[in-house]
């Protein structure tokens, strides 16, 4: 299976997949009927308070990636549901708000996924 990110904010496409939400909250602007999100379970984002500490500061990124990692560990019921969910889709495309590309938690939980579902 194919994990991808995308930003919520770019147009919604057929070779998208299966479009997985991945922000605690819904991104601003952006109606529901214009996201196409198939799936949305908050507990597989960032807790609020690491979201808040981190601040999207380049500077904190390894240690955000890290925290973020360790959280994503205890949350196994999520994931596991997030997992049969995608069961059989051919690509995903995990849709985050922020606006930085590259800096992101989307980054992490691709990278966490494609080692944990190999």
């Amino acid at each position: 299976m194919e994990i991808v990110i995308k930003r919520a904010y770019e147009p919604v496409s057929a070779d998208d997949g299966f479009r997985v939400l991945i922000d605690r909250l819904w991104p601003r602007g952006l109606s529901k009927e214009k996201a196409h999100i198939d799936f949305w379970d908050k507990h597989i984002a960032p807790s609020t308070e690491l979201r808040k500490w981190f601040n999207h500061e380049p500077g904190k990124f390894t240690e955000f990636t890290r925290r973020y990692e360790a959280e994503l560990k205890e949350e196994t019921e999520a994931l596991g549901e997030l997992k049969e969910k995608v069961r059989g889709q051919k690509k995903v495309s995990l849709i985050y708000g922020a606006k930085d590309p590259e800096i992101n938690h989307a980054r992490v939980l691709q990278a966490y996924l494609r080692k944990q579902w190999k």
